[in-house]
């Protein structure tokens, strides 16, 4: 019995040691993944119960002519928390495909976010390409789905959509911050 437990105790401290010495690197030749290509980083606050928050940094990849999707995070940290999923969508396929009661209540123009200057593009970071951006993703509507409620150890389950404040603004006056 005492065997057993030695041995047990010798094999997980040896589990740990090697977990804790491994050498993870997201540069290390790994093989292509859907998480490769997300280059496009902007940060843009969003408005969540009536109240401005973020900004949210998000990182972006076109996934066809017509989407963009995008990972969004706390803060730039290495280990900072995804808190946000984002589609941005060709306002053509947008506007035909959700129902319009749906697409008021839930999506956002990103003409009217560009619009209000709190948009900051990080990367590209040559200026024209950021013109060349802002004009593309002009051309699209978002929606976005807050999954870490705010001040929560963990993501419990609910989902919130948030509003870009433009569209915010467009529908109830203008804010503050």
């Amino acid at each position: 019995m005492k065997i057993q437990k030695t041995l047990r105790v010798g094999l997980i401290a040896l589990f740990l040691f090697g977990c804790a010495s491994m050498n993870v690197n997201a540069e290390d030749k790994a093989p292509p993944n859907p998480l490769a290509g997300y280059t496009i980083h902007v940060s843009a606050p969003h408005i969540m119960n009536g109240e401005v928050v973020g900004p949210f940094h998000h990182y972006c990849k076109p996934i066809n002519k017509d989407i963009i999707q995008c990972i969004l995070f706390e803060s730039t940290d290495a280990n900072a928390r995804m808190t946000e999923i984002e589609y941005m969508v060709s306002k053509e396929l947008a506007r035909k495909v959700i129902p319009k009661h749906s697409h008021k209540q839930n999506w956002h123009d990103h003409a009217e976010e560009i619009a209000t200057g709190r948009v900051v593009i990080h990367n590209p970071t040559d200026p024209a390409e950021q013109k060349k951006l802002a004009e593309y993703v002009g051309k699209t509507d978002g929606i976005i789905f807050h999954l870490w409620p705010d001040g929560a150890p963990i993501p419990d389950g609910s989902v919130m959509i948030p509003q870009s404040i433009g569209h915010w603004e467009a529908t109830h006056g203008k804010v503050d911050k």
